[in-house]
């Protein structure tokens, strides 16, 4: 469907970018949902900087707030797909619970309702890992989850506001497929780094920024499983490109990277930076994360290992996906090239 109208929710954010991105370099035409004139503005620098300036005719904005319904009949307009990207990604538990959960969970019924009103019926959403691979009962060792596993909430030791609301919205978004007879695929990346293209990027990237900056002295000694944001954006059109991958869910997971092992990895790129290495005992780790601060979203991590399939994801994008080492690194280029890491607490 090259040349058709796609509209992208939550355009300005680190997945958002790298989507219109990819959608533009396929020849898509893009309506990008934004919150402000400003973040349009760094959305164009963004598709500029990658592709030129020839592609912007392409490329037009709304904006949109997915806790309101004004606008969404306007924007639907013309529509042939939407890919439903928006979500709030938070590194530490929100202060208001309540709010970030409707975000994901009331914001994905609003995209697809006002989608199914306007007669547009291909949605390609992105979910997370984070409801796959929770609350099945591992406590140590290694597991390998695929898309056939939906997070369990109830199985869950301290679910924390994220695991909740991309757990709740995917189902939402299934169960409203059915219903409104919508042609879904949904994408469910894990950590996402890569390259950043300004200062705006994902909650993953801000553990490489950390590190670079030397913000953190101890690490836990788990780790996770990393994609790169670039395989995340491609997944997303080639869903769109190929009907197969309608009902289908697919995870975005590269290789499992552990904490140390990221610190060493940075450390041989770039021995000149305050890079830490200690490793934080896994009790202290537990204890931290009772108070609802960054640990509290990996918790559920401690002394097990959670690693996922890619052989769907590989499929459809025909190619392997980057590795782990590869997106630690392009995400470590490009943030030193900024004019000042960014620190977020």
């Amino acid at each position: 469907m090259p040349s058709g109208l796609v509209l992208v929710t939550g355009a300005s954010g680190f997945v958002g970018k790298w989507t219109v991105i990819a959608l533009l370099r396929a020849g898509y035409s893009v309506r990008g949902s934004v919150r402000s004139d400003e973040k349009a503005e760094d959305v164009r620098r963004a598709v500029v900087a990658q592709l030129g300036d020839d592609v912007l005719y392409r490329l037009t904005f709304v904006k949109l707030n997915l806790l309101l319904d004004h606008g969404w009949t306007q924007a639907m307009l013309r529509v042939d797909a939407v890919m439903h990207i928006a979500a709030s990604v938070a590194g530490a538990e929100p202060r208001d619970r309540s709010k970030y959960i409707a975000t994901a969970v009331e914001g994905t019924e609003r995209v697809l309702r006002y989608a199914s009103f306007a007669g547009v019926r291909r949605i390609v959403m992105t979910s997370s890992v984070a409801a796959v691979a929770y609350g099945h009962g591992q406590k140590s060792g290694v597991r390998i989850y695929s898309e056939a596993d939906y997070t369990n909430l109830a199985g869950m030791r301290r679910p924390s506001t994220y695991h909740v609301s991309k757990t709740n919205a995917e189902r939402t978004a299934w169960a409203m497929a059915r219903s409104e007879d919508l042609s879904l695929t949904t994408i469910l990346p894990s950590a996402i780094l890569g390259p950043v293209l300004d200062a705006d990027f994902s909650a993953s990237v801000n553990m490489v920024a950390d590190m670079l900056v030397g913000a953190g002295p101890a690490v836990p000694s788990t780790g996770f499983s990393v994609v790169d944001v670039r395989d995340v954006a491609g997944l997303h059109v080639a869903a769109l490109q190929q009907p197969a991958s309608i009902g289908q869910r697919y995870l975005a997971a590269s290789d499992y990277v552990r904490f140390p092992e990221l610190a060493a990895i940075l450390r041989s790129a770039y021995p000149d930076r305050p890079l830490g290495g200690n490793t934080m005992p896994d009790w202290l780790i537990a204890l931290l994360a009772r108070l609802g601060g960054p640990l509290r979203v990996i918790v559920e991590d401690i002394g097990n290992e959670k690693h996922f399939t890619r052989d769907k994801a590989e499929g459809l994008l025909g190619r392997s996906l980057i590795s782990g080492h590869d997106a630690v690194l392009a995400s470590a280029s490009t943030l030193l090239a900024l004019p000042q890491i960014p620190v977020r607490r």
